[in-house]
């Protein structure tokens, strides 16, 4: 079969290609179209972009006089410098005042954070796992620190979200910020650990909860106490083998209960409980059908114990009320009541503040098509006021200061030449009148206030441009001081690009997509590149880069000679309710006509981008639309590799698919479904997942895989042993992912 063993093992998986319908790939088998040693480069350009940005972070340590605070910032790879501020009047003091506060350097090190202690693995035991927790704003990532003292990158963790890990006993991990500063270093043990990342170093959770002292919610004055009761419903349990545990011996099988879209639900009641024993049974008639997988439900009592309030999500996620239930007689009263044609995004967009004193309740929802807050007689159930309007939507909200009657919180796309995407800090009186933006620079604004709020740190930055750190006035947002400014040009040194941010028009002609164009280090107008867009259209979120990160996962791709891409088409979050609802059973849409029109209009005044070479790329959410993409419109990308894809939504978690797509389960998740719109496949398409995936059913990847065999098409499948979700982020699913978009997209 010919002098070269690489081509004679590449023809014949090629054959079995043909004859089985998939092969299941090893690196050796790619036909060699770059040469090693820049794939190497390549997949080692996040390491030598890491710890390269200093004056980027800060902490603030306040004095107890509430006007002087001081900080620890890294100036160059393992130097520190200390700095004391005085809020008063922005002057600034170096670390030979920190004797003065009674802190001696050494002291106010052990104070700032972790010692990081880099380490490398050096036994490898008993199979384990990790969780990290991410309560961090921004984004983490996650590496392992293998034997020989490299740094592998396994991903990272999102912000404000958790990721699950496997790992053996012994073996080293590090997290890092975006821009690579390392945050803290843990180990695995011989037991599963969870760790929760603060900006305060990194702290083991509690492997057990507190008890509580009683079953329920106890009335503030000790009458009564309310709880749930419902009937026991079998619970959907999912099966995976671990194939090759580390010790060796027999595969290991893993059992854990994972509910999916259409199975049944319990039915909670409330109780109440009486002192002497007695029970009342709240009737059921405003929350006959609540949306929740344990049959809890959570209760909130009025100080005065006449009434406790809950709050009802009706399955389906159209219908979502505040109910108060009368103590004494059990009578239920709606509070607010919201409908939607669609869906109410009840995870992000239903929060509320009980003005106990008043009787009134401050209340977000997009009943007007934007996220806002109102004022509701909680008395009477009626709406007092719109407390903030206009075309942008109220993000987070930080503080309500009842003494003032301010609401204090996080808002975006207040300003139409900006990124609609960028928070602002912005409050606002109980009345609605007062409103003020407090932050200013153009780009994403993230804030951290002094004990007393009389001042805020204020660190903003775009994803063209490092951080800035100020320290402003709460009471009108002036500037004090600008506190640090990042230094990037380490980073820029070792060859990585600044994205460029580019906007186009969507499908309907008017509205602004955002995005990010990547290029390579080694970039030369004068060539034509391959486009490869990352792409992930989760509706809970919006996901192109809008702050400073090194964004090591779409340079290293860049590294091998693309041009990478990403922007937030329709269907996704954060730009008001029409444009969310386009995903409303619809999640096969994935923003894919804004997205091709994104790309040929960014390529009209950029030469170097190669319209007839275009290929995709995703994980979870994200393994779908790559997917999605060969099926609906091939006419565009020739290349996609979905990694851990949760490719039907009827395989899914239900929390996460009924949001979007609804209950009952209708012919709308077929629809969307992967599986069975597996014949129309034309291009190149590779198929990764991890065997222990907890996230998605793997089962989910292996249905396309059958229905693919079954439709005859020629396609590239690769379990990886060993690994959960996320397996295109393990160092082997990253050399291989690299190596399959190299084939089939570089001339």
């Amino acid at each position: 079969m010919g002098k070269n063993p690489l081509t004679a093992v590449f023809h014949c998986t090629m054959l079995l290609k043909h004859s089985l319908g998939f092969v299941c790939l090893t690196l050796p088998c790619l036909r060699t179209v770059i040469q090693a040693a820049d794939l190497d480069a390549a997949l080692s350009f996040p390491k030598r972009t890491e710890n390269k940005v200093f004056r980027d972070r800060l902490h603030a340590n306040w004095q107890p006089d509430g006007k002087t605070f001081w900080y620890r910032v890294q100036t160059v790879p393992g130097k520190h410098e200390f700095v004391v501020i005085d809020a008063t009047n922005g002057s600034r003091k170096s670390a030979a005042m920190f004797k003065e506060l009674g802190l001696p350097g050494n002291e106010a090190a052990k104070t700032s954070g972790m010692n990081i202690e880099l380490r490398r693995t050096r036994r490898t035991g008993e199979p384990s796992g990790l969780k990290f927790i991410n309560q961090l704003d921004e984004d983490v990532e996650l590496y392992w620190i293998n034997q020989e003292g490299e740094h592998l990158r396994y991903g990272g963790v999102r912000a404000g979200a958790e990721r699950e890990q496997h790992t053996f006993e012994g073996h080293v991990w590090l997290i890092t910020s975006r821009t690579g500063e390392h945050l803290a270093v843990v180990e695995g043990a011989a037991q599963p650990q969870t760790f929760i990342i603060d900006g305060k170093g990194i702290a083991k959770a509690r492997t057990k909860p507190e008890k509580k002292p009683e079953r329920g919610f106890r009335s503030p004055d000790g009458s009564c106490v309310v709880f749930t009761e419902h009937e026991k419903v079998e619970r959907r349990q999912v099966t995976i083998v671990e194939s090759t545990p580390n010790s060796g011996g027999q595969p290991k099988l893993k059992v854990f209960d994972y509910i999916k879209p259409g199975d049944p639900l319990p039915k909670p009641q409330w109780v109440i409980g009486q002192k002497d024993g007695a029970k009342l049974r709240v009737t059921r008639d405003l929350y006959e059908n609540p949306f929740t997988e344990n049959g809890n439900l959570d209760a909130v009592w009025a100080p005065d114990s006449r009434e406790f309030y809950f709050n009802y999500n009706q399955r389906g996620h159209q219908l979502y009320r505040v109910l108060a239930v009368n103590a004494e007689t059990g009578a239920v009263r709606t509070v607010v009541e919201e409908t939607s044609r669609t869906f109410i995004d009840y995870t992000k967009k239903t929060w509320r503040h009980w003005l106990h004193g008043s009787g009134e309740l401050i209340w977000m929802s997009e009943r007007d098509g934007w996220c806002h807050l109102y004022l509701y007689d909680a008395k009477k159930g009626t709406p007092k006021l719109q407390i903030t309007k206009g075309a942008w939507p109220v993000r987070e909200v930080l503080h309500v200061d009842e003494a003032k009657k301010e609401i204090w919180f996080l808002a975006s796309g207040l300003r139409d030449k900006e990124d609609p995407y960028h928070l602002h800090l912005c409050r606002v009186n109980f009345d609605g009148s007062g409103f003020k933006q407090l932050t200013d620079g153009d780009g994403n604004h993230r804030v951290e206030f002094s004990p007393n709020r009389e001042f805020f740190i204020d660190t903003w930055s775009r994803a063209d441009m490092p951080p800035v750190m100020e320290l402003r006035r709460s009471s009108d947002g002036g500037l004090v001081c600008v506190l640090e400014k990042a230094d990037a040009s380490a980073l820029l040194a070792a060859g990585w690009m600044m994205p460029e941010r580019f906007v186009a028009k969507g499908r309907d002609g008017k509205t602004d997509i955002h995005g990010v164009i990547v290029k390579p280090s080694h970039f030369d107008p004068a060539k034509k590149y391959p486009v490869v867009e990352n792409i992930y259209a989760g509706p809970h979120g919006a996901f192109a880069p809008k702050e400073f990160g090194r964004s090591i996962g779409h340079h290293a791709i860049a590294e091998l000679g693309f041009i990478v891409v990403q922007m937030d088409g329709m269907g996704t979050n954060h730009r008001g309710k029409a444009f969310h609802d386009v995903c409303w059973k619809n999640l096969k849409d994935s923003g894919f006509p804004d997205r091709k029109l994104w790309i040929k209009e960014a390529a009209k005044t950029r030469p170097w981008m190669d319209l007839s070479r275009v290929g995709v790329y995703g994980g979870s959410a994200g393994g779908q639309s790559a997917m999605r993409a060969l099926l609906d419109h091939h006419d565009f990308y020739k290349v996609a590799v979905a990694d851990c894809g949760c490719h039907d939504n009827r395989m899914d978690k239900i929390w996460w698919n009924e949001q979007w797509m609804g209950w009952p389960v209708d012919e709308s998740y077929a629809k969307s479904s992967n599986v069975d719109d597996a014949h129309k496949l034309q291009g190149h398409l590779l198929l990764i997942v991890g065997e222990l995936d907890t996230n998605v059913d793997p089962a989910s990847t292996m249905q396309v895989v059958a229905a693919l065999q079954k439709a005859g098409k020629s396609f590239d499948f690769m379990p990886i042993a060993g690994t959960g979700h996320g397996a295109a982020e393990t160092p082997y699913g990253s050399k291989l992912r690299a190596e399959f978009l190299a084939r089939h997209l570089q001339p």
